[in-house]
């Protein structure tokens, strides 16, 4: 769960780092009488998507009066004229860092990014510094502050690193695959200042937080969901609708992102991600066929990918229902199967026979995943 920045700099300020003085406005609200004292103004859309700034989503004005315009303004870049706004104190910025934390998911560890610079992309800088955190080796301010004493001046390094040094522990505690604090600014009088987060909790760890916390995060997400995207939650698995040309039908994240690479590397997109999600039923492919069709009835979509791993359930139930489906109804596209199965999963049926039945149906379907791309590829080009 992505959380809006009002919220997300609400859990920056329970852990004691400072945040710019804020409150949450409506589309039509002035600048109420206790904000009106504070040196200048940011007015933010709370939105969850990133580039705000680029989509004139963010404005600066420095009177009070001025904030009919910068509303004006920004909710001319909105679909939903209702979008909360944040009226934020501006803050007199000497010099804007990037600082975060994130799961490593290569290594499985957390790790902690630092960069001189704020900004867009500053993820692709040549003087981004990484610096490891192991879970039996926790890393120290002094640790840190070897890795950046080159970027910054000493008294400034030190103060980054032992800043640092605490996000590690708040990503721990608060279950975050996530913490960014872009920019982390450093004020004329000498502060350190978190000006914006981009903070993700991880969905899996709900069951430990309270499950009213940030509401207005919850919402938005809600907001945001396409109605099959609704409908896939309710039928019990995630599905994220993307602008590709080739339905990919998976269980599991790790499936689907070594898909989503296979295709990306054959000049194709995935117009789906589909992922379990905790608590959810067993085996939900009935469903996802379902959704499946009707993403693939759409006029960019080439092509439905199947590919299923069994390690021990039935290949032939499996392969049961996927024909069932198949002949239900016409496909509004060529279906493409590639399945892996372990030796339990084919006491009742082999995957060569799996494979001859799928394709006595005209349906192509191979135990490689390298040559289901190719196959894909192939009669999308020939289209």
């Amino acid at each position: 769960m992505r959380l809006a920045e009002v919220e997300g700099k609400a859990l920056l300020r329970r852990h004691g780092l400072a945040v710019p003085q804020s409150l949450l406005i409506a589309a039509g609200d002035d600048v109420p009488e206790s904000a009106a004292s504070w040196p200048g103004f940011l007015l933010k859309a709370q939105i969850l998507e990133g580039g705000r700034g680029k989509r004139g989503l963010v404005r600066h004005f420095e009177t009070a009066p001025e904030i009919r315009n910068a509303r004006r303004l920004i909710l001319a870049n909105l679909e939903d004229a209702d979008t909360p706004l944040l009226l934020e104190e501006a803050v007199p910025i000497a010099r804007e860092i990037f600082v975060a934390v994130r799961v490593d998911g290569t290594r499985q560890r957390l790790e902690i990014l630092i960069a001189p610079q704020g900004g867009e992309n500053v993820e692709q800088s040549a003087k981004l510094v990484r610096v490891p955190v192991e879970t039996t080796a926790p890393a120290t301010p002094e640790t840190i502050y070897a890795a950046i004493a080159k970027l910054f001046p000493a008294e400034l390094a030190a103060r980054l690193a032992r800043y640092a040094a605490r996000l590690p522990d708040i990503a721990r505690r608060e279950d975050l695959e996530l913490l960014e604090i872009n920019p982390l600014a450093l004020t004329e009088g000498g502060n350190l200042i978190a000006c914006d987060a981009k903070i993700v909790r991880d969905d899996s760890a709900d069951f430990r937080h309270d499950p009213q916390e940030f509401p207005l995060s919850r919402a938005l997400a809600e907001r945001a969901m396409t109605p099959l995207e609704r409908s896939a939650r309710d039928l019990g698995f995630q599905l994220v609708e993307t602008a590709g040309d080739v339905v990919l039908v998976t269980s599991g994240a790790g499936l689907a992102m070594m898909m989503m690479d296979l295709l990306a590397d054959h000049g194709l997109h995935a117009a789906s991600f589909m992922d379990n999600v905790r608590g959810a039923p067993d085996e939900t492919m009935t469903e996802r066929l379902q959704v499946a069709r009707a993403l693939a009835a759409r006029p960019n979509v080439k092509a439905i990918v199947f590919q299923t791993v069994i390690a021990s359930r039935s290949l032939a139930e499996r392969i049961d229902a996927l024909v069932s489906w198949i002949t239900a109804a016409p496909l509004p596209t060529p279906l493409f199967v590639g399945l892996a199965a372990g030796h339990a999963a084919t006491r009742k049926m082999s995957a060569d026979e799996a494979i001859e039945k799928l394709r006595a149906l005209g349906v192509a379907a191979f135990t490689d995943p390298v040559a289901l791309v190719k196959a894909i590829a192939q009669a999308v080009g020939r289209a």
